[in-house]
């Protein structure tokens, strides 16, 4: 791969990193508030259950977001290394190279479509 080519593709990802970082960010701040908080009542009294199982719900989702986006930061910050060592767009199964259509769909990919659709078989996906 080019170096031109390998600029594009550290541009975009960092840039999606960046965005990923300001979402992390964003959760953990909004997860921080508690439902005093959010409504400025002080008292210690118990809200309606069906308040807090809301709360709880939206809890975990946040979590949740946060761990995937958490694991696509991880990816991401993968795919930056490789294109530091030259090895980005390789496919790190078999060494083809990973098909620049599949590079821009997703340019964290570390397997080139074939061994990506063994691997999610294999899986049972």
């Amino acid at each position: 791969m080019r170096k031109t080519e390998m600029k594009k593709y550290e541009k975009l990802l960092l840039a999606k990193r960046a965005e990923l970082v300001e979402g992390i960010e964003d959760l953990r701040k909004e997860s921080a508030n508690t439902i005093k908080d959010a409504t400025g009542d002080l008292s210690s009294y118990s809200y309606h259950m069906a308040d807090l199982g809301t709360d709880a719900q939206e809890r975990e989702k946040k979590f949740h977001l946060a761990s995937k986006s958490g694991r696509l930061l991880y990816h991401i910050d993968e795919a930056l290394r490789r294109i530091k060592e030259g090895t980005y767009g390789k496919c790190q199964q078999c060494g083809k190279d990973i098909s620049v259509a599949r590079l821009e769909a997703v340019p964290h990919a570390r397997l080139c479509i074939d061994c990506k659709e063994a691997e999610e078989k294999a899986k049972g996906l």
